[in-house]
């Protein structure tokens, strides 16, 4: 079963977007990872992760733009220019609304951008329909 990894800073976004997947039945494991280089460790298998065995890329990211040590943009942009991991998709979900944050996320290759509604009920809608596409529907290379 695949998975989803989200690379996310805030324990408070992170436990609702827990909560919306399980409301929208979606049962595939989810990997956290608290900023943009545990995000990279894991996902070249380096530092803390350098021992995992599991071979398979997430089936998507979602990926904060606001990130301690490496930034989504800096995430991205390293995504891309390995060829291991140049197809995952990745979504930048955040709560900026900032243009320069959209057109450097869409320039640095994510799949998406999406802003996080700060009412919860927008919030569980956005990620249920997330998951759902991502994890359910979405046909990879």
């Amino acid at each position: 079963m695949k998975s989803l990894l989200l690379v996310e800073d805030n324990p408070h976004d992170e436990m609702l977007l827990l909560r919306a997947l399980r409301k929208a039945n979606l049962i595939n494991p989810v990997e956290v990872m608290r900023d943009g280089q545990q995000a990279l460790d894991y996902l070249f298998r380096e530092g803390e992760f350098a021992g995992r065995s599991d071979l398979d890329l997430p089936a998507v990211m979602l990926l904060d733009i606001g990130l301690p040590r490496l930034n989504g943009l800096q995430v991205l942009q390293r995504l891309r220019a390995d060829p291991r991991t140049r197809l995952l998709p990745a979504v930048i979900l955040t709560s900026s609304d900032d243009e320069r944050d959209r057109l450097g996320s869409c320039e640095g290759g994510a799949n998406s951008f999406v802003n996080k509604p700060l009412d919860f009920g927008e919030f569980a809608q956005t990620l249920a329909r997330l998951g759902l596409y991502w994890l359910a529907t979405n046909e990879p290379p």
